[in-house]
């Protein structure tokens, strides 16, 4: 299983529902526009790509999809509210 970071700005309130639902299906709200979604296979994430382009307007709304390493996850950190998570990480550590 691959996890991923899903953003998406969207113009139409419909369609940014449309989104949204097909979203909620495959992963956690974490921001207003920002998912973190598991895929079991490759074949499911070209299943939602296929999903939202359908939907968007390619001219007007954008739609991006980061992939998500096992590190990336583990330095991950979460500032101010939030719901249950187990990708949360409670300290926060900044480096210059």
């Amino acid at each position: 299983m691959s996890r991923y970071l899903i953003v998406y700005d969207i113009v139409r309130n419909k369609t940014r529902k449309i989104v949204s639902d097909i979203l909620e299906g495959y992963g956690d709200r974490v921001n207003k526009s920002v998912f973190e979604c598991t895929f079991k296979n490759r074949q499911t994430k070209e299943q939602i790509i296929r999903q939202i382009k359908k939907e968007i307007d390619p001219k007007r709304d954008s739609v991006r999809i980061y992939a998500l390493c096992k590190n990336c996850v583990q330095n991950s950190h979460a500032i101010g509210e939030t719901e249950d998570d187990p990708f949360t990480i409670e300290s926060v550590y900044f480096t210059s």
